[in-house]
C-alpha cells in the first residue's frame, strides 16, 4: 500500500468513535507494520517534561526494555531535545544509540506536536538498512498530525 493511500486509513481510524485513544494509536501501529514491508517495529513514546523523560506507549513489533527514556539518550531521546525528525540509515554508525536488537538496522523518529510542543513521537525500526526516504518522513508528519487531533 502506498502512503498515499494509507492517509486516508489513518484519518478513518482518527475519527473512529468506538475506540479509545490509546487503542486507535495502536490499530494505526498495527496499520503501519502491516502495510509497510520494512516498518518492524512501530510505537509511540511520550513525554513527561517535568521528569525529562519519555516513556513507552502503544507499539507493535517485538518487546521492549526501553519503557523509559531520557531526554538526549538513543535516538529518541535525541528528539525529544531537538524537537526535529532523526533518520538513523545504519544504527551501528551511530554513537548515540540504544541498541534493542541486532535485527534493527536503521531507525526513524518523527516528533508529535500539540499546539506547538513536543509531546511525543513516533519511533519506527527497520530490519534493513537505509529503506526511509523522505516519503517517509512526510507520511509520518501527516500520521503525527492526524494524532495530534487526539490531543
Amino acid at each position: 500500500m502506498t502512503f498515499k493511500e494509507l492517509q486516508p486509513i489513518v484519518s478513518e481510524i482518527i475519527l473512529d468513535t468506538t475506540l479509545i485513544r490509546d487503542e486507535k494509536l495502536l490499530a494505526i501501529c498495527q496499520l503501519l507494520s502491516d502495510s509497510i514491508s520494512y516498518y518492524n517495529w512501530v510505537g509511540f513514546y511520550f513525554a513527561n517534561h517535568e521528569a525529562k523523560t519519555l516513556h513507552l506507549g502503544p507499539y507493535v513489533g517485538a518487546e521492549t526494555d526501553h519503557t523509559v527514556i531520557p531526554f538526549g539518550k538513543g535516538i529518541c531521546g535525541q528528539v525529544a531535545v531537538s524537537n526535529n525528525n532523526f533518520v538513523v540509515p545504519d544504527v551501528s554508525a551511530q554513537d548515540n544509540y540504544i541498541a534493542c536488537s541486532f535485527t534493527v538496522k536503521s531507525e526513524i523518529v518523527v516528533p508529535l506536536f500539540v499546539n506547538g510542543e513536543n509531546i511525543g513521537q513516533i519511533d519506527i525500526d527497520s530490519h534493513v538498512i537505509d529503506p526511509f526516504t523522505a516519503e517517509d518522513e512526510r507520511f509520518l508528519e501527516f500520521v503525527n498530525g492526524e494524532i495530534a487531533k487526539l490531543y
